[in-house]
């Protein structure tokens, strides 16, 4: 009887190296699909409620804290809910293309945090509304080319209303900051929650 023949060990290693290169390059060339629709509606409604809640306050400082406090309440929000969707999805935040889609929106959240402090020591809190959308627009259109064609649109969306919002009166501020922040992502999370499920 003959024995079968094994195969050479380079062989099988660069079968093991091929297969590790074609793995690599489909999960690079998958788009990002964990944005929760459902919490961007949530978080849409949450600013809405802020808009009215800082368009009754007199005090730049307070409506500053006001607007702080629903941001990071958006963040963890935004962040819980993505990872629900992620994790039903079986595919992590910290997979390649959920760490593509974090390092795209990082830069222009960062940027938008210092000119925020900038411009809060100038005296300027009255920009934060256009300079908000904008930057957030920037970040999530960006980061959305790794996403659903949603993504991109409500970035596109934010940062039209931001361009709006530097030259329109500081007055409009709260309602701009409502209509994008707010409908804008209600709209647009049920669009994604529609169509591309969460």
């Amino acid at each position: 009887m003959r024995q079968p023949l094994e195969e050479p060990p380079e062989l099988q290693a660069r079968a093991i190296d091929n297969l590790r290169f074609i793995r690599d390059t489909m999960e690079r060339a998958a788009w990002f699909t964990a944005v929760p629709g459902r919490g961007l509606v949530a978080i849409g409604l949450t600013a809405i409620v802020t808009a009215g809640i800082a368009s009754t306050l007199h005090s730049a400082d307070a409506w500053l804290a006001c607007w702080l406090s629903e941001s990071l309440f958006a963040l963890l929000l935004g962040v819980t809910t993505m990872w629900r969707k992620a994790r039903a999805r079986n595919m992590p935040l910290t997979s390649v293309p959920g760490r593509r889609f974090l390092a795209s929106l990082a830069p222009p959240l960062f940027a938008g945090a210092v000119l925020t402090v900038v411009l809060w020591q100038a005296g300027a809190v009255g920009y934060l509304p256009g300079l908000w959308l904008l930057m957030f627009g920037a970040g999530v259109m960006t980061a959305g080319a790794l996403s659903a064609r949603a993504v991109p649109a409500l970035g596109a969306t934010l940062m039209l209303l931001g361009a709006a919002a530097l030259f329109a009166p500081h007055a409009w501020g709260n309602a701009l900051l409502a209509a994008g922040f707010g409908g804008a992502y209600i709209i647009f999370g049920w669009l994604i929650a529609w169509r591309y499920g969460g």
